[in-house]
């Protein structure tokens, strides 16, 4: 009907759509569109058709799933140089290798290294993982596929939790809280059983090493304090799917001490005097930010941040001034104060008590 790489109006969309029995096509003109009332086909290099054919019994049409261009690639994880394994990066590991079915939830503040904690797990051991950003618009078509416009003919492309099934990899429902409702579509998966695709009456099952994991900044409650705008609370019946809840602090201080370093190293820009300042300039921070002191907080991520902007500018109080600047006047001044005397070595007897217990160790819990 329509070439790879063809621009196709609305009309042409709903031409194709009508013809093929699939009267919505709301998705394809959220990705393809590329002008107004221009939507562009995939290409040769997008998506190619692999013929599994069902029955249509109602209207006789053939539907085919889509062999994505997924199947072909490697989803194992890159290394990221530097990462340091903490926390319970070994708790994780034994899950994995154990080959069962057991869903995990791993919460904490934002910035800490959950995700990067759990692609880092998958890299060492060479196991694929498929990663979701949750949002709110995510919908069971984002998760189990749906109906796609492929060289001019609608075709059904099963979504990323198909893949992780059928491939026997990790699936990564990354900042979780941020989903809604439609996210008990995963009921069944959750559960460890396959799942019916109802929009071409076929039954899935789940290969041998197939897991599910995610990752938020709250327990699923919600955000009570609204430190994060857009979470959501979500179900139950949902929450209670998962098998363990995992929380995560901050790195305690020997241990971010490393990973600060190991950025260091990774960016060329090795200074560990600044390194030391950073780590003890994060610690009594957190430990203001938990009695409730200040409303912000320096992650883990910020330092790498920090890190990286000394590699490029070379000095020291412009990279952290230029990684605070988000924060409100206020803060932003207090934190640059801090590290000053922190720097000048003149940090008073109550800053040094903080440092010393700001951050939980391993066997406390962050909050």
């Amino acid at each position: 009907m329509f070439g790879n790489g063809a621009i196709i109006t609305n009309v042409q969309v709903k031409d194709a759509s009508a013809k093929a029995g699939v009267p919505k096509a709301g998705w394809f003109k959220k990705t393809c569109k590329v002008g107004y009332n221009q939507f562009k086909l995939p290409s040769e290099e997008a998506p190619v058709v692999a013929p599994i054919s069902t029955e249509d019994t109602s209207e006789n049409v053939v539907m085919n799933l889509v062999a994505t261009n997924m199947e072909k690639q490697d989803l194992v994880p890159s290394i990221f140089e530097g990462f340091v394994p903490w926390g319970n990066y070994g708790n994780i590991k034994k899950i994995i290798k154990s080959g069962m079915f057991y869903p995990v939830f791993v919460t904490g503040l934002s910035g800490n290294g959950k995700t990067l904690m759990i692609e880092q797990l998958h890299a060492e051991m060479k196991k694929e993982l498929i990663r979701i950003n949750i949002t709110i618009e995510t919908d069971e078509d984002d998760l189990l596929g749906g109906f796609r416009l492929v060289n001019g003919e609608t075709k059904f492309v099963p979504g990323p939790v198909i893949e992780a099934m059928e491939r026997g990899c990790t699936l990564l429902l990354d900042e979780c809280d941020l989903g809604s409702n439609k996210l008990l579509a995963l009921q069944p998966v959750l559960e460890g059983k396959g799942v019916f695709l109802k929009k071409i009456n076929k039954w899935i099952s789940a290969k041998e090493g197939f897991n599910v994991m995610a990752t938020a900044n709250t327990k699923g409650k919600g955000s009570e304090d609204g430190r994060f705008i857009g979470t959501n609370i979500l179900n139950e019946a949902f929450l209670e799917r998962f098998a363990i809840t995992i929380e995560q602090p901050y790195p305690a201080a020997a241990i971010e001490k490393k990973i600060v370093l190991g950025s260091m190293k990774k960016y060329k820009a090795i200074d560990k005097e600044f390194a030391d300042n950073l780590v003890t300039w994060a610690e009594v921070i957190r430990k203001t930010f938990y009695d409730g002191g200040v409303d912000e907080v320096i992650s883990t991520r910020r330092l790498d941040h920090i890190v990286k902007a000394f590699a490029i500018f070379g000095d020291k109080m412009q990279s952290i001034e230029l990684c605070v600047a988000r924060f409100d006047e206020d803060t932003k001044a207090s934190f640059l104060d801090l590290y000053t005397k922190i720097d000048a070595g003149i940090l008073n007897k109550e800053e040094e008590a903080y440092s010393e217990n700001a951050v939980p160790t391993d066997d406390e819990p962050a909050f």
